[in-house]
This record gives C-alpha cells, sequence and structure tokens, in this order.
C-alpha cells in the first residue's frame, strides 16, 4: 500500500460521504477503517463511505460487471454495509463525471440494491432510476417517548418504515434507532422517516439511518416516502396510469421524487463535490488490526 491514499468529501442534499476511489480494489477498508474515517471529529467526517470500484474487480459485483463498469462499494458511517444509498449514487456518479471516466448524459452504477441507471444533467442536477419498491405486507408501529405510529413498510433495495406525524419534532433527537414492532418486520435493523405535509405533492421529513443516525437527507428515504404518500393519497401510479411526482423536503435540501405506473421511481437533485485530499496510508492500516 503506498503512504498517501487519495480521497474526496462530498454530499447529495448535505448527505455527506468520505470518497475512495480504488478502481482495481487493492485498499482494505474493514469496519473500524470506515468509521474511523466518517468520525466529524477524528476523522474526514462523514454519513457514509463511497468506494469506488470496478464492478470487474469486486467479487461483489463482477456478474454486473457486462452492465456497469463502476460498483458503488457503500458503507455506513458506523462502517457497516449498506445495499443501497440514493444520494451515494448520485454523488459517486459526480465524482466519476469529476475524474473523467463519464461525461454528462447516462451512464449505469452497480451497487448491492442491483444496477442503477443514472443521468447526469447540464444544469448540474442528477437523476437516478432507483428501480421499484416492494410493499412488504403486516402492520408495523414505530415509537418515540410515549408517541407511537403506524408506519408504511417500503423497500428500495433497503428497508423503510415511513411513518405521517402532526409535527416533525415529535421525532425526537433521532440519535438512536426508534423502536418499531414487530421485530421481525425488520430483522437486519430499519431506516425511519417521519413525514409531514407541506401540500399538495409536497412533504417533508426527518429520518434515522440505519447505522448513521439521523442524516440531513435521504435518498431511499425520500423514494420511500413518495411511495407511502402516493399510496395514501389515493395516487398509486399502477392504478391511476398516471406517474405521481412529490416534491421531498430534506433538512438539507429538497429532492424530486417520480414514481411511474410501470413501478420505476427516479430521484433528481443536486450533488456537490466539496474538497479532495490525501488520507495517511499507516494510520488507516492501524486502524484495521
Amino acid at each position: 500500500m503506498s503512504t498517501r491514499i487519495a480521497f474526496l468529501k462530498g454530499h447529495g442534499t448535505e448527505n455527506d460521504f468520505v470518497i475512495v476511489p480504488d478502481p482495481e480494489n487493492a485498499i482494505d477498508l474493514p469496519p473500524a477503517a470506515v468509521a474511523a474515517l466518517c468520525d466529524r471529529r477524528a476523522g474526514i467526517g462523514g454519513d457514509g463511505l463511497l468506494h469506488v470500484v470496478r464492478s470487474a474487480a469486486h467479487p461483489e459485483a463482477q456478474d454486473m460487471a457486462a452492465e456497469a463498469e463502476w460498483f458503488m462499494d457503500y458503507r455506513n458511517g458506523d462502517g457497516s454495509v449498506a445495499e443501497m444509498c440514493g444520494n451515494g449514487v448520485r454523488v459517486f456518479a459526480r465524482y466519476l463525471q469529476r475524474a473523467g471516466h463519464v461525461a454528462e448524459g447516462d451512464l449505469t452504477v452497480a451497487t448491492r440494491g442491483g444496477v442503477k441507471t443514472v443521468h447526469i444533467a447540464k444544469d448540474g442536477d442528477v437523476t437516478v432510476g432507483m428501480g421499484r419498491a416492494r410493499l412488504p405486507e403486516g402492520d408495523v408501529t414505530v415509537s418515540v417517548g410515549e408517541r407511537s405510529w403506524p408506519a408504511r413498510n417500503v423497500n428500495m433495495g433497503n428497508p423503510h418504515a415511513v411513518a405521517f406525524v402532526d409535527d416533525l419534532a415529535h421525532a425526537g433527537d433521532l440519535c438512536s434507532p426508534p423502536p418499531f414492532s414487530p421485530a421481525s418486520a425488520y430483522p437486519d435493523g430499519v431506516n425511519v422517516e417521519f413525514v409531514v405535509d407541506r401540500g399538495p405533492g409536497h412533504v417533508a421529513l426527518r429520518v434515522h439511518e440505519r447505522g448513521a443516525g439521523e442524516t440531513r437527507s435521504c435518498g431511499t428515504g425520500a423514494c420511500a416516502v413518495a411511495v407511502a404518500a402516493a399510496r395514501r393519497d389515493g395516487a398509486d401510479p399502477a392504478v391511476t396510469g398516471a406517474p405521481a411526482t412529490y416534491t421531498v423536503d430534506v433538512p438539507g435540501g429538497t429532492l424530486a421524487i417520480t414514481e411511474r405506473p410501470d413501478g420505476e421511481i427516479e430521484m433528481t437533485g443536486p450533488a456537490v463535490i466539496v474538497a479532495e485530499g490525501e488520507i495517511d496510508a499507516e494510520w488507516l492500516e492501524t486502524l484495521g488490526r
């Protein structure tokens, strides 16, 4: 391993990431090292880490290499592996553009949630094809203190519990995971969104992300919220035959989510690279021991 490792820092609606380019998958990133890099006091700081690897070089992505050259090996801020991160895909695409690997227009990105289609627009926004939502059966309840709400179980390649509330302050501090029941609904934990209405086709959310705590934005969460809102509002595109578009305000900005009659969901929003530098490889190696 070289004595220095390149990194970048980026965000999508203030959901921020450490970016580690590693085309040949040569850098060892154990959970402790990822958590240290994402530490906001002792590391670089981020809600998660985007490990940029060629699909052919990563055992989890080799079967997607024919469809997508690049694999987003995404890790949560605590070092755990995640299936998918919507804001992360946009920032991942922005990095590929900055590095000269792709240009404006269409591309594909391999993720643990499957291959995602991406469009980089001239105005700077990035649109990601997020696939279809799955709506597992069964009632779910989430709680904060003495309050509890029914929640919609929505899977966007990762699990979500969407609760509509009267006031976003009712979500509490979201430092620890909100309790949910039944436990069998989410055996590997869950992202919990608390949602209020802002107007027709317009909602706002706060979110506790599994492995990261409260974040300023969650792309898959915004998609899950739009899907849950469409079902609540009687606007299921599969039933109406018309696309359903929701403006979703997150603490870090605004995302536009559209679900088409065929079930495909698109998310559009900004993606920004704010810094780049080098990591001391010796420091990183000590964290993995």
